[in-house]
Parts: structure tokens; sequence; C-alpha cells
């Protein structure tokens, strides 16, 4: 089942079930991918659906923060059940072991000496784990085997 199959089927399940945070959710996530494939021309790939949750799960992220910042508990609680809901879409996240391993791999498949092979590092790690772990842990799992 694609993203889009999946999507409309529990958009309809959560009209039939009445969950309302559920039911906006969605439906963000549906408009920010039709609003891409609009902008694209065309039908999406699963690495630019993939792209598409990242970006709506970033933001949830930001607005959790900053929401906490503000002291809005009830605005942060509420983000948080859209994010997990955000999450459930996305494929399996990696461990930090499994994390590690990739980096060590890419590190010597780049044959990559130090600091200053960062760069280098990143450009062939990031499609590996895109969408299964996040950028800052990666960029300081490779800081952390360059220096």
């Amino acid at each position: 089942m694609s993203l889009s199959e999946q999507i409309m089927a529990d958009m309809k399940e959560a009209m039939k079930a009445r969950d309302k945070v559920r039911l906006n959710t969605v439906r963000m996530i549906k408009s920010a991918l039709m609003n891409e494939k609009i902008k694209a021309g065309h039908e999406l790939s699963s690495d630019e659906e993939l792209t598409v949750l990242n970006r709506e799960k970033k933001q949830r992220e930001e607005s959790i923060e900053e929401f906490t910042k503000a002291a809005r508990t009830d605005l942060a609680d509420e983000t948080k059940k859209e994010l997990a809901i955000v999450e459930g879409y996305m494929p399996k996240q990696l461990s930090e072991d499994e994390l590690e391993q990739i980096v060590v791999n890419t590190i010597a498949e780049v044959d990559a000496k130090g600091k200053s092979d960062f760069g280098k590092v990143m450009k062939a790690l990031m499609p590996k784990i895109k969408g299964k772990a996040d950028g800052k842990a990666a960029s300081s799992a490779v800081r952390n085997h360059l220096n």
C-alpha cells in the first residue's frame, strides 16, 4: 500500500472514530503531499514523500520546543500527539549502534582521514540514512569518529 493510499484509509478511519487530532494531522500530511506533488508536477517518489514527512516532523519538533519555552504545555501536548502520528508514517528509525556502524562503514568507504573530510563523509552518509536517522545524530557520530 502506497503512502497516499495509507493516508486516505487512515483519514476515513479517523473520521469514523471521530478522532479530531488524528484526522487533522492526517489532513495536514495529505495537504503537504498534494502541494509537493503540484509543485513537482508529477507523482511523488517514495524518497520525495519521505522528504515531505521529514519536513512535517521537523516542523512539529520545532513547535514543541517553542511551546515549551513559552510555557504553553497545552499546545506542546497537542503537538506531541501530532508528532507521534507523523512518525507513524515514517520508516523504522535506526538504533544508535546501527547508525554508528553505518558511519564507520561510510568513513572507510570514502577513505576519510580527519575533520577536513567531514563534508565528504556526510554527503555519502545522508542518502543511506535518509528518513531513518536524525541528521544531528549522524553529524555528531561522524564528528566523534573523525576526531
